[in-house]
């Protein structure tokens, strides 16, 4: 349920209201506009009685909300949110890249990444400690080892890092991490979600790859819900019957979620289609599209790389790329984010 306020409300009236709103369990988030304010009630309001609700001065009108996700709802915060990334302001007409490679392999070749892809204009350096991999054979990341490399690498350029977390008893180690990843794979892992919901810690959560949009907002919702606000989505290709590319990337997504959500929103467009060359194609897509932001990836020797090197970007190419990308970038009158040390 929402509740929109009129003008100039009356302060102890809306505390009053705020109070007998508490004692019936529903839990209230104001949101204050230049014009207006909004209070979104999280709970069982089904009991609620909106035309007792309507009738006090202060409402200026009550709407019920159907969707069965509320802190990630457009209408419960009308206006974009904005998600802090060490400094780097994610939304508000401000664009990034996040680049590195899929899975981190050692220092020189973190740190050399970090610094070329820094140079072309990335403004945040991702890269995999921990990999979810299909075989349990394959390789599956320097874990520990690798989160302190991507630390030596921040302090070599100043980006912020983002990397992947898989395991909730794995946060003591994330707490130096700037961006939390939640992968495609991990999506629905709840248990997960509701402990960095307790954390304040920007989460970048990632679609499922064979989840629906609702359910997206829905696991963005886990995370808020336990009181971390600070999630950025990111669109990463859905699993169709096309066997042409890994996956699907998902366009309709990006302007579907700008309209249902106030959160940010991101597209990866290396694993949305798992072949270097349709990376900047798919760049492309996005920033037109709307997208806040891509990730991309990047390898010094994408043949040689432990994983997912197909996908994967040469520091030359990924210079190219972010020519295109910074001149429609500036054609849809968005800013890119940049990092200085």
């Amino acid at each position: 349920m929402v509740v929109i306020l009129k003008q100039n409300a009356d302060k102890k009236q809306l505390d009053n209201l705020v109070n007998w709103l508490g004692s019936q369990e529903i839990k209230v988030q104001a949101t204050v506009g230049v014009h207006t304010t909004i209070l979104g009630l999280v709970g069982d309001t089904s009991k609620i009685d909106i035309d007792m609700i309507q009738s006090l001065p202060i409402v200026e009108t009550v709407k019920r909300i159907q969707e069965p996700y509320k802190n990630s709802n457009r209408k419960f915060h009308p206006l974009d949110s904005i998600i802090d990334v060490r400094g780097q302001k994610v939304g508000e007409g401000m664009f990034h890249v996040m680049a590195g490679p899929c899975s981190i392999e050692g220092e020189d070749q973190i740190i050399n990444i970090a610094k070329a892809v820094k140079s072309s204009g990335a403004s945040m350096l991702r890269g995999g400690a921990f990999k979810p991999r299909t075989s349990p054979y394959a390789f599956q990341g320097l874990r520990g080892e690798g989160l302190e490399l991507m630390k030596k690498a921040r302090e070599a350029t100043g980006l912020p890092i983002v990397t992947e977390i898989m395991s909730a008893s794995h946060l003591e180690l994330f707490e130096d991490v700037d961006l939390i990843q939640v992968g495609a794979r991990d999506m629905q892992n709840f248990e997960l979600l509701k402990e960095l919901g307790h954390c304040k810690k920007p989460i970048l959560l990632k679609r499922g790859l064979a989840n629906t949009i609702e359910e997206l907002l829905m696991s963005a919702e886990y995370i808020m819900a336990g009181g971390n606000p600070n999630v950025i989505l990111c669109e990463r290709g859905i699993r169709t019957f096309e066997t042409a590319t890994r996956n699907t990337l998902d366009i309709s997504a990006i302007p579907y979620l700008k309209e249902k959500s106030h959160l940010p929103i991101i597209v990866d467009p290396s694993h949305a289609s798992g072949v270097s060359w349709l990376v900047n194609p798919l760049a492309m897509a996005a920033i037109a599209a709307g997208a806040d932001g891509l990730m991309i990836e990047v390898h010094n020797n994408p043949p040689k790389a432990l994983s997912d090197g197909a996908q994967s970007l040469t520091p030359a190419q990924f210079d190219e790329t972010m020519k295109s990308i910074k001149g429609l970038v500036a054609y849809m009158g968005k800013s890119m984010g940049k990092v200085e040390q």
